[in-house]
């Protein structure tokens, strides 16, 4: 399985941006899709984003317009952009490759965001 590394985490004031990065340990080019999840204390983990490898962009009603995915094959790495960010976006977020046959996980990386 692929190996995914995060990072770009933080803590930024409400309303600030952050922009994560997810490295991974081999070409992603043919992996079907990418995506980043996060997960916040005491609730589910929940999808933000993905984007497949055809470019093809999904969001969560609660990012979007605030939240950018991309994918640089080249580079093997995928990001998140994450702009006007709200306390409710406070969680540890994961990267995953979201491959047919199994899904690989980041390790995650923290994201803080204060009123």
């Amino acid at each position: 399985q692929v190996q995914l590394v995060e990072s770009g985490g933080g803590l930024v004031q409400a309303g600030g941006s952050l922009r994560l990065s997810c490295a991974a340990s081999e070409s992603i080019f043919n992996i079907n899709a990418m995506g980043w999840f996060r997960q916040a204390p005491g609730k589910q983990r929940e999808s933000v984003a993905t984007i497949t490898s055809g470019g093809s962009t999904n969001y969560a009603d609660s990012v979007k317009g605030r939240f950018t995915i991309s994918r640089d094959n080249a580079k093997n790495t995928v990001y998140l952009q994450m702009n006007s960010l709200k306390p409710e976006d406070t969680a540890v977020y994961y990267c995953a490759a979201l491959a047919v046959a199994a899904t690989s996980w980041g390790q995650g990386t923290q994201v803080t965001v204060s009123s």
